[in-house]
This record gives structure tokens, C-alpha cells and sequence, in this order.
């Protein structure tokens, strides 16, 4: 089985980081190295990784299993909390607030997986998620897979279900950015195309982008495999915050007029070849 490598980026999210850790750790899928980036964290972010390090060793439940007649006893059978094979845990703390792009580059430049993505750290992965986008990559032979998603706020509840379209270079990067929150894909295209760029709020519009233009072969996988968070007006910070948001909308405008130029260029020297 091939490796999966998770890079949770995080910065004071400890409330949501947990759920997201477990909702990864209990995967259906059987070989999966979690790499959390702290990314200077002010809150207890650090406390909150101590302890769900801990539980990783520590932490037992049980079940009621049988009950003893004779003795008029209910035996319980007691187990561990979480499994230990096909599981590793990797923090990365940085000292100071880097921001996102950074953070993402520290967790990929270490990451062993044959296939990758980030999450994070406020969503949550449906227990199927890796094992189907494993399966998707391979019958398709594809370098780069999408899913859909939920949209759900902070109590959890589903706003709404975000379906993306099947992939093509038009639709998911020529008309706008569709793709690449729900995602997984061949760690090989980092050492083919490089990193994400840090000088960019819209760093993962761009680092795909620049994947598919390299020829890098997605494909979409029509089923609802995470819950992104949308936090709406409670959270207006960091990259949510008005002047941010404003830039990351201006990046990726900019990045899709790339896109169709990339497009257009393509297309001439296509109708020179016929011609």
C-alpha cells in the first residue's frame, strides 16, 4: 500500500485541530504519516498537541461485551482509543507566524508519501476520503484528484453541498478556480514543478495551475469526501479578513486571465501547425 501523506497547517485553531486529527487518524485507508505545522501559534495549539500526543498512547475505551449470568456481571472488553499500525504523527512548530504558503512548504519538503494533499485544520475528512481518492488516481491514471465537499459551520450543520465540475482546463481554471480544496495528489509533481508560493495569498490556485499547465492529468471524483468550514462573518481574520480576502480574489483573477492566456497561446500554435 502506498503512503498518504497529510500536512495540517494550523494556526490558533486548537478548538477545531483535534477533530481534524481524528477525523484523519480514523481513515479507512491503511498507511497515513500526519504532519502538523504549527505555524506560531498564540493559543494553546501546543498544549492541545501534547495531549492528543498522549492519547495516541494512553487512551482506552471499551465496550459492555458479556454478560455473566452466573456471576450476574456485564464484562466489558477494554481497547485502545487509536490505532498504532499505519499511523504516524510528525510536528512541525514554527516559532513565529510565517502564514499559510510557508507552512505548507515545511510539511511537503519533509513528507514521505507516494501521494499527498493539506487539510486544514478546521475541516474534517469523511472516513472514506483517501482510500477512494487513492483508487481514483490510480484507475485513472491521473496525477491530481478533486473531490466534492460539504459546506458546514461552526456547530457542524451542512450550508450547502458543493459540487465541482468534471475536470477541464476551461472550466477549472479558465473560468474560475474549481478545484482543490478536497484533494490528493502524487508528492512527484513537487519535485517535477516546485513548491507553493509564498509570496501569494491564492498560492494553491497557483501551484495547480502551474501543475495542469505542465501536463499534469486530473481528474474529478463526484462524491462528497470532506466538510469545509465556513466560519461567515464570526471569523473574519487572517486570510478572511476584508483587505486579504480582497487580495486573494485579485491574485486569482489575475491568475485565471494567466490561464486563458496559457489557453489562447496554446490554441495559435495549434491553428499554426494546421495550417
Amino acid at each position: 500500500m502506498k503512503k498518504v501523506s497529510v500536512i495540517v497547517p494550523t494556526y490558533n485553531q486548537s478548538s477545531y485541530l483535534p477533530t481534524c486529527l481524528d477525523s484523519i487518524w480514523f481513515q479507512d485507508y491503511d498507511d497515513i504519516e500526519i504532519i502538523v505545522v504549527n505555524d506560531g501559534s498564540t493559543d494553546d495549539t501546543v498544549e492541545v498537541l501534547e495531549r492528543y500526543q498522549g492519547g495516541l498512547v494512553n487512551d482506552q475505551v471499551s465496550y459492555a461485551s458479556f454478560f455473566d449470568e452466573e456471576k450476574g456481571e456485564l464484562k466489558r472488553c477494554f481497547h485502545d482509543r487509536y490505532q498504532k499500525a499505519g499511523r504516524d504523527l510528525i510536528i512541525v512548530e514554527h516559532e513565529l507566524n510565517r502564514g499559510l504558503a510557508t507552512a505548507l512548504n515545511s510539511g511537503f519538503r519533509i513528507c514521505q508519501g507516494e501521494y499527498c494533499t493539506y487539510v486544514p485544520s478546521d475541516d474534517i475528512c469523511y472516513p472514506s476520503m483517501f482510500s477512494e481518492m487513492v483508487r481514483a488516481i490510480e484507475e485513472n491514471d491521473a496525477d491530481f484528484v478533486y473531490a466534492d465537499m460539504f459546506i458546514v459551520n461552526d456547530q457542524g450543520r451542512i450550508i450547502r453541498q458543493f459540487g465541482l465540475p468534471d475536470y477541464s482546463f476551461e472550466h477549472c481554471f479558465q473560468d474560475w478556480y474549481l478545484c482543490g480544496v478536497a484533494k490528493l495528489y502524487r508528492r512527484l509533481l513537487h519535485d517535477k514543478w516546485g513548491y507553493y508560493d509564498e509570496r501569494l495569498l491564492a498560492h494553491d490556485h497557483e501551484l495547480f495551475l502551474r501543475f495542469a499547465m505542465n501536463g499534469a492529468l486530473f481528474h474529478h471524483l463526484r462524491r462528497v469526501v470532506m466538510a469545509v468550514r465556513d466560519h461567515g462573518s464570526e471569523r473574519e481574520i487572517h486570510i478572511h479578513s476584508p483587505e486579504n480576502w480582497n487580495r486573494l480574489i485579485e491574485e486569482s483573477k489575475e491568475l485565471v486571465n494567466i490561464a486563458r492566456q496559457f489557453s489562447e497561446n496554446r490554441s495559435n500554435k495549434c491553428h499554426a501547425f494546421t495550417k
